[in-house]
């Protein structure tokens, strides 16, 4: 047996940290915040007195998160668990009271709000925070943050937001960053029937400042955290091999985390997965207001001219009822999901980002680079150099799901996976020394488009770890391949399936599909050269009567014995008429 392979960067599986843990976390993040962006008038001295920490904490959280772009860093090494559990059962009390006493129409003064923590912390068994701690944490509430929870968000937003329809705080490139997904005008192909198979999703993520696209991802699965994780780890990520392995030539320079991301309403931005993963890397999330459609305007902007593009393809569905009546979309449609992929990646990188941009007057790409860089006006935001573990990244961004280790490795979707780092964990259970014999489930996470690969997280190294199939002859497969062999399992009323039925299955229906596409290549083929051989050469009647009436007649031979010749039979002359000519010869 393989064993797994690290994938070398230590971190804890966020989702699994209690509240309390990820406050904390974040508390510490955002203290040092200021640092991290460079904020004007921020120093180390400053910001410790401001917070009441000594400097060489600040220095040592610095150190961490720098090293790691981590927020979970942070916390304490033994176990990222905190330094003292009472700090986040404080911070939670404390976030409490200040929203339930506090941001209310009764305004309670900051020494009653003192009242209240203290007399909660006394029932928790805590010990209560200081004076100065609940004084800083109410004097960081903005006036605006007042208001709209007094009063009503609509009047707060009147009075402190500008007036101008120009996008806040989006003064450089990666200050802020709207994504959103929708649906293609557009049939795909499978990648050996060249049959349709669906019309994709696309997830996009724009800058605003410039409005260069930071990444984008294709799926033929419906929105979720998966796809917008996915797009999210492809815009921090740099893109040159990406774009080799797509075989797209030109630069495309954007990278590094995102400031603010905005994002609509939408169910599959509200997971704690997604979430936590933001804020992880600190990423500040903002949902779109109801009333409020600017937030939205440029993702939108951009999805609309990616579908104006996407009407030109063979194979588009069009977005209007009476374009579709006169074009046969399934007929027409040849794009795979790569080749489409590679079209949305050349179309982004050598049209979109070269070509001038009406907003900004000028082209997204020169616009972005004139926000890091500097131009003659304005000083540039300078070039994020820090480079992530890749791997780690789109880990974080990906949705797990939770299985026991048996005997022969871990079994998702009938499909068995196994590495060398399960071995201590068979048949682990939650509480080896309890009468409750639950038996204990991991976390594993896999990329959609390469289901041969899982990654299991370890709970004693804090590691991500790579596993394959137990049995390693096995192909690859995608997970919408996959779906296709359980589909005509289903159809064929298979109950019981095991994984060699799934991967004959899969076999049996590649080869099928291998032999009918070759089949239909092939008559296409002909089709093709008759139409060229009848247009360059006269209609079917004219080339009858060319060959049956203007041909001279073919000379007759009179038959000669020859003694010196062998003859052979018939029925061997049939079956060997070769060795019958060279014997006359």
């Amino acid at each position: 047996m393989e064993e797994a392979i690290s994938t070398g960067s230590s971190n804890m599986l966020l989702d699994q940290l209690t509240e309390e843990e990820w406050k904390l976390a974040l508390s510490r993040y955002y203290i040092i915040a200021p640092l991290v962006h460079n904020e004007n008038g921020h120093t180390v001295a400053s910001v410790a007195r401001k917070n009441k920490v000594t400097r060489q904490t600040i220095y040592r959280w610095l150190e961490r998160f720098v090293e790691t772009q981590s927020v979970s860093s942070l916390l304490n090494q033994d176990k990222g668990r905190p330094d003292n559990r009472i700090a986040g059962d404080q911070e939670a009390i404390i976030s409490k009271i200040i929203g339930e006493r506090y941001l209310t129409k009764q305004k309670l003064s900051i020494s009653r709000i003192k009242l209240e923590i203290a007399l909660e912390c006394r029932k928790a068994g805590i010990p209560t925070s200081n004076y100065a701690t609940v004084w800083r944490r109410v004097h960081a509430i903005s006036e605006e943050q007042k208001l709209a929870s007094r009063r009503d968000p609509i009047i707060a937003r009147n009075r402190y937001n500008p007036l101008e329809a120009s996008f806040p705080n989006a003064d450089h490139p990666l200050a802020a960053v709207q994504i959103d997904h929708t649906k293609l005008d557009i049939l795909v192909v499978d990648e050996i029937t060249r049959q349709p198979v669906g019309r994709p999703w696309i997830t996009l993520a724009i800058d605003v400042y410039s409005r260069m696209v930071v990444g984008f991802y294709i799926s033929l699965d419906p929105p979720g955290f998966l796809g917008t994780g996915l797009c999210l780890s492809n815009a921090i990520l740099p893109k040159e091999l990406w774009l080799s392995r797509l075989e797209v030539p030109g630069k495309w320079p954007c990278h590094g985390v995102m400031r603010s991301l905005y994002m609509d309403n939408a169910k599959e931005f509200r997971g704690k997965g997604l979430e936590r993963a933001c804020q992880e890397y600190g990423i500040e999330i903002n949902f779109r207001p109801v009333t409020q459609p600017h937030y939205g305007g440029h993702i939108e902007r951009l999805m609309g001219t990616v579908l104006t593009e996407i009407h030109a393809l063979p194979g588009t569905t069009f977005s209007n009822i009476d374009d579709r009546k006169y074009y046969d979309a399934e007929a027409k449609a040849c794009l795979t999901m790569t080749e489409l992929e590679s079209w949305a990646a050349e179309f982004i990188v050598g049209v979109y980002h070269q070509r001038m941009h009406k907003g900004i007057g000028t082209s997204p790409l020169a616009r972005y680079n004139d926000g890091l860089l500097g131009d003659n006006e304005h000083i540039g935001a300078g070039v994020d150099h820090r480079r992530f573990d890749e791997y780690q990244l789109k880990l974080d961004f990906m949705p797990y799901e939770e299985r026991t280790v048996q005997r022969h490795g871990v079994s998702i979707d009938g499909i068995m996976y196994y590495g060398d780092i399960l071995r201590k964990w068979i048949h682990a259970y939650n509480n080896p020394h309890s009468l409750d014999r639950t038996k204990k489930k991991f976390a594993f996470k896999r990329d959609p488009r390469d289901i041969s690969t899982v990654y299991f997280f370890d709970p004693d190294t804090e590691q991500y770890y790579e596993l394959h199939y137990r049995n390693t002859g096995r192909p690859s497969m995608t997970i919408w391949e996959h779906r296709e062999v359980m589909r005509s399992l289903k159809e064929r009323g298979v109950s019981r399936i095991d994984e060699n039925i799934i991967f004959d299955t899969y076999e049996r229906l590649r080869s099928i599909e291998t032999s009918a596409a070759t089949t239909a290549a092939i008559a296409k083929r002909r089709r093709n050269q008759t139409r060229k051989h009848y247009a360059t050469t006269g209609s079917i009647k004219n080339q009858f009567l060319h060959v049956v009436g203007s041909e001279p007649a073919e000379e007759k031979t009179e038959f000669k014995y020859d003694p010196n010749t062998v003859y052979l039979p018939f029925e061997d002359i049939e079956h060997d008429p070769f060795n019958q000519l060279k014997s006359r010869l």
